[in-house]
């Protein structure tokens, strides 16, 4: 079984209908304790703790080709749409730059937007970041955070709020890891990104060269980080996707 795009294409329902403006210091609560403790024994009962990525220094629940539900039918998940537990190549990329440049996240207040299984919000912690904020409008993909944030002993806060369209003075970076899937959610997102930009904010996008994100005209603003090639499972999982890069763009 492989993850549809469904559950990511339900964020620009969000986007659509307003933007919640959160903050860091108060977030919303992604579950209550009984929840979080059903979900945690759902998420953990159907992956497997797995290092087999481009950041083999954290440890993520995961779906693979080892868990029943990788060969099950989408149907028969106990989940609507696991996109969280897929470590997606624009996120493996944007993780592993991270990693590589510890020194740009040292310090800082971090915004990982759209964090799945949370692993880059995990590797700006594990890079010395000050703050960190996991932001996933998935309560199930926040609740797999915060496992897999455990399992790496970090400590990284979850907000389930639509940050999309806000902005917040004490935010010094913002993540966005595999977020151009679909061109119209990529225009929203462009102009949200155009007003960051001027207020100080540094923004970094790891993308493993969607259409939507090269053919879209923010590319032209951006600079290049890093390139890195994809291992020979991500390439199969993402049909045929060789590469994947960071871009970066600050004021």
């Amino acid at each position: 079984m492989m993850v549809s795009f469904l559950g990511r294409l339900l964020r620009k329902t969000f986007l659509q209908n307003g933007c919640l403006k959160g903050t860091f210091l108060k977030q919303s609560s992604c579950t209550n304790s009984n929840e979080r403790a059903k979900l945690t024994k759902l998420i953990k009962g159907n992956t497997e703790i797995t290092q087999d990525h481009m950041t083999p220094e954290i440890a993520l629940h995961l779906i693979t080709p080892k868990c029943k539900l990788w060969h099950e039918k989408g149907e028969d998940s106990p989940f609507v749409d696991p996109f969280w537990a897929f470590y997606w190549p624009g996120g493996q990329v944007l993780s592993r730059f991270i990693l590589d440049n510890k020194n740009l996240f040292a310090n800082k207040t971090v915004v990982d937007i759209g964090s799945g299984c949370g692993a880059s919000a995990i590797s700006a912690k594990m890079a010395g970041a000050a703050h960190v904020l996991a932001n996933d409008i998935d309560k199930v993909a926040l609740v797999a955070v915060q496992i897999n944030s455990e399992l790496n002993t970090t400590s990284v806060e979850v907000s389930a709020s639509n940050l999309i369209g806000s902005y917040n003075s004490q935010w010094d970076v913002v993540l966005l890891g595999d977020m151009f899937y679909d061109p119209e959610f990529a225009d929203n997102i462009s102009g949200w990104i155009k007003v960051l930009i001027p207020s100080g904010i540094t923004l970094y996008v790891g993308d493993p060269g969607r259409l939507s994100f090269m053919n879209h005209p923010l590319k032209s603003s951006l600079k290049l980080c890093a390139e890195y090639q994809l291992p020979d499972r991500c390439k199969l999982e993402n049909n045929g996707l060789s590469s994947g890069y960071v871009w970066s763009c600050y004021y």
